[in-house]
């Protein structure tokens, strides 16, 4: 989903720095703080069902039955190959419906590189797709190793390809492309190494994203000649590449008012025009009742297949309707079956609190402003969702330190980040993409005690750095420094994380100060992790310790212990 599209479906809160006075942390600094009832759910252990629910098609039945497992609460880090036949240009992401957009760089690039869409279709781009250099194994090794506690594999893009061997979808990668189960070799892969395995699926709104394939150039010699989606069909396919196959499977048909008319005279009419498939909507196509009944056979077929612990649904709040009720139902029921009791995990975006008693909420490229009572997610790339080139070649990656400062973000706010690492179309990662891992890996040896299996504490943090509330806001978020520090909680110990090494060899922890509510019981002891023991002062300011010349990692981590500091 891109950041315009989304945009207009959820505004978020604009961004603002706030340097906290001591007299806000002495008062609570309320933008941090949460209900003591609040504290003790988010710390507090469910206790586990005597009976096995049945769910319905209902919200009011997921609702009833539902809790987030303890596994996704521990996990804190999942890893994602958002990989598909779109990364085979490594053009970055909606390349297959982009290409089809007349002026715009993804067409330009395809017609320099491919032809005319006319005549080489996304459809034939799948069919150069060999993932002839990918190694599950090996990659699976690097995710564990960067700290990944669960993996997640592209089951179904907005390209409506299936990665997996689809009994109800010919157009799936066991028979085009790859002619391999890209979702089948990633969850055997995932769980020899330990991993829970999760499962993408970005599918329903693909009669709506595939409405630009059945356009034309308004503009140029090539105008008013159809692309391929608007030509093809099955019988076409005699003695070519794609015998057997329809093409109508794939690109799901015309979709009426939203289909390109003839007579458009200009890209900007054209464009004008393509804005109204741009649009997110959470609906089956209005002509196509078969489209919602095949989706949910596919997306059962998936579940009942691959025993996924996680389902990613890149809808807001529901897919087509009652058809993502049936289709969520359906997953919890057979979970249920697999595990003798629900460990299942769907996350959605836009949901609304009460909506979250049912699914997890996922927040896409964006922060939660405060410390949240229930689980949460939020995905992020260190690119672009699908591999683009032009980002290893201008250093456009998110560093090791970047992601590992939004982890501790996120888990001190009760928190879960999914981070896709894009994978090439040869199923390779760059090398610059496996230096993010490895220095991931570098920080986890130190700190992982610190991020795995903790709760938050009584606040998230403190410092001047205040996110924007809501998805797709990272663009305009502001770096974290020294004065972040954020907390987690485990077992009796409080750590405190820090965004940044400090300038000076001190490291003070203002919500500490003499008469704030965070500082109780008695402090035994203050541990750099990777270091040892450091001296430390409890003054009126807050608690104050003093850093060694030695940098563990880079950023630092203090456990504190003591009794009831927590």
């Amino acid at each position: 989903m891109t950041t315009t599209t989304r945009l207009r479906i959820s505004s978020f809160l604009e961004r603002h720095r706030m340097k906290p006075s001591r007299r806000d942390l002495l008062t609570g600094a309320s933008s941090l703080v949460v209900t003591n009832e609040a504290v003790a759910s988010v710390r507090a252990k469910p206790q586990a069902k005597t009976t096995r629910p049945v769910f319905e098609a209902s919200w009011e039945s997921l609702k009833a039955g539902y809790q987030t497992p303890d596994w996704f609460r521990d996990a804190k880090l999942g890893i994602w190959a958002h990989w598909g036949p779109q990364c085979v240009p490594e053009f970055g992401d909606w390349y297959g419906r982009r290409m089809y957009i007349q002026g715009s760089d993804y067409y330009n690039h395809h017609v320099a590189t491919y032809g005319h869409p006319s005549v080489h279709g996304f459809m034939d781009i799948i069919n150069t797709w060999k993932a002839d250099k990918w190694d599950p194994e090996r990659l699976m090794g690097l995710y564990k190793k960067a700290g990944a506690k669960y993996f997640v594999s592209m089951a179904s893009h907005h390209d409506n390809f299936d990665n997996f061997n689809s009994k109800h979808h010919a157009w799936n990668s066991t028979k085009v492309g790859p002619k391999r189960d890209i979702v089948g070799e990633w969850a055997k892969v995932a769980r020899e190494h330990g991993l829970r395995f999760g499962v993408s699926n970005h599918a329903a709104h693909a009669w709506l994203w595939w409405q630009t394939a059945y356009g034309y150039d308004a503009e140029g010699v090539m105008h008013g000649v159809r692309y391929d989606a608007a030509t093809r069909r099955k019988e076409d396919g005699k003695g070519k590449w794609w015998n057997g196959l329809d093409p109508q499977e794939l690109y799901t048909g015309p979709a009426g008012a939203f289909t390109p008319p003839d007579g458009l005279k200009t890209i900007k009419d054209m464009n004008a025009y393509n804005g109204r498939s741009d649009q997110w909507l959470q609906i089956p196509p209005p002509n196509n009742p078969w489209y919602a009944k095949h989706w949910l056979a596919r997306h059962k077929d998936l579940v009942e297949q691959y025993h996924p612990d996680f389902i990613f649904m890149d809808d807001y709040v529901m897919p087509l309707g009652q058809t993502g009720l049936e289709a969520v139902a359906h997953f919890y029921n057979e979970n249920a079956k697999w595990n003798n009791g629900l460990q299942a995990v769907v996350t959605s975006n836009g949901l609304d609190d009460e909506q979250t008693k049912a699914l997890v909420k996922n927040v896409e490229r964006g922060f939660s402003n405060h410390l949240r009572a229930k689980p949460w997610q939020t995905c992020t790339c260190i690119g672009q969702w699908h591999y683009d080139r032009r980002l290893y070649d201008n250093d456009g990656y998110k560093t090791a330190k970047q992601v590992i400062q939004r982890l501790i973000d996120t888990v001190s706010k009760n928190g879960t980040l999914l981070l896709s690492i894009p994978v090439r179309g040869n199923g390779e990662i760059d090398d610059k993409e496996e230096k993010v891992l490895t220095d991931m890996a570098g920080w986890m040896e130190v700190n992982a005690e610190a991020i795995f299996e903790t709760r938050p504490w009584d606040i998230y943090g403190e410092g001047p750095t205040r996110f924007a509330e809501g998805y797709q806001s990272e663009d305009v978020a502001t770096g974290l420094s020294h004065e972040d520090i954020r907390f987690t909680t485990k077992a009796g110990v409080l750590y405190a994380l820090a965004a940044e090494w400090p300038n000076a060899p001190y490291l003070t922890i203002y919500s500490m100060a003499e008469g704030s509510a965070q500082r109780k019981g008695r402090i035994g002891k203050v541990e750099l992790l990777g270091h040892g023991p450091v001296p430390f002062e409890l003054g009126m300011d807050g608690l104050t310790v003093k850093l060694p010349e030695a940098r563990p990692a880079f950023t630092p981590v203090l456990k504190i212990t003591g009794e009831g500091v927590i």
